[in-house]
């Protein structure tokens, strides 16, 4: 049985825990609403650059010349927005993650203390259930880790396609560019 003061170290750690989770949830968010920010401040500039440059066109050519050339700008710009929106995500998962995943790694060792505990001061006859809670805290600390390996490996293939769809779009942007203005 754990002592009072056990449970208020334990509730305490747990509070501050939450405090340290939702911190780095804050900062994850204040990231994504800075590069908003910036790429809408960008985009304003660039916006009223583009319609004064289009409202000075002589004529057609000149203004189908000016989508051409904004064309691969445009795309590398929202490939790296994308890519930035990922970094934030990726970095501030990544944190909370580790956390939980110390938080989880030292509540099974507690669970398997207890259980350990409980086996030994078990009642004459009570082996078999015993066995039968120890197995359960195994297989559901297995069952844990697996989904735990699924998920970096879904996060690996998550990578993979991010750098895979940036690599796509710096090759396709100058060839769509260059349809284009033709």
């Amino acid at each position: 049985m754990m002592t009072t003061d056990q449970l208020l170290a334990n509730h305490k750690a747990n509070v501050e825990s939450l405090f340290d989770l939702t911190q780095k949830a804050f900062e994850g968010v204040e990231k994504l609403v800075e590069l908003n920010l910036q790429v809408a401040k960008a985009t304003m500039g660039e916006t009223a650059d583009t319609v004064r440059a289009a409202l000075s066109a002589k004529d057609a050519q000149e203004l189908m010349s000016l989508q051409a050339s904004l064309l691969q700008p445009a795309a590398e710009k929202a490939a790296a927005y994308s890519r930035h929106l990922y970094d934030i995500a990726t970095a501030t998962t990544a944190s909370i993650s580790k956390q939980v995943e110390e938080q989880m790694g030292e509540a099974q060792k507690a669970l398997m203390a207890n259980v350990e505990t409980a086996v030994k001061n078990a009642p004459a006859g009570s082996e078999n259930v015993a066995a039968l809670m120890k197995s359960a805290v195994t297989a559901a600390n297995n069952a844990y880790e697996s989904a735990q390996k699924a998920a970096k490996q879904a996060a690996e293939v998550a990578e993979a396609n991010m750098q895979a769809m940036t690599a796509n779009v710096a090759k396709v942007a100058p060839k769509a560019a260059r349809r284009t203005a033709a």
